[in-house]
């Protein structure tokens, strides 16, 4: 069963859906989390209180607008660009990630999010 999430920082309020996989699940039932965000390029992530390791189906490349867990970090990730170790136009994160859901509308709204921001993650 995927869940709906609302994700707020600054001035960015957006929808989600978490999809029905291990680590998603334990990030719902986290849920709320709040954290600082760090950019990196095309990228938002910053660490939640959940410890999963990587699953079978973790990607190494990923979609504008999916959303991430990246198990070195503990964190929670937002792609909507390329990052500093894509090539081209390709959503590289710094390593495999994984896939936990996706963001409703268009993820290029988290281009206005500034390194250091309070984000915020609640079910909806």
């Amino acid at each position: 069963m995927s869940h709906r999430i609302l994700i707020k920082t600054g001035d960015v309020t957006t929808q989600g859906v978490l999809n029905d996989t291990s680590t998603a699940n334990a990030v719902w039932e986290a849920l709320p989390v709040t954290g600082k965000a760090n950019t990196w390029g095309g990228e938002i992530y910053f660490a939640i209180p959940v410890k999963e390791e990587l699953e079978p189906t973790a990607r190494e490349t990923v979609e504008k607008g999916d959303l991430g867990y990246w198990p070195p970090g503990r964190a929670f990730c937002i792609f909507f660009g390329p990052t500093p170790a894509s090539t081209g136009t390709e959503i590289r994160p710094a390593s495999a990630v994984n896939i936990i859901g996706h963001i409703e509308g268009d993820p290029a709204i988290f281009k206005k999010v500034k390194d250091g921001a309070r984000i915020q993650i609640d079910p909806a």
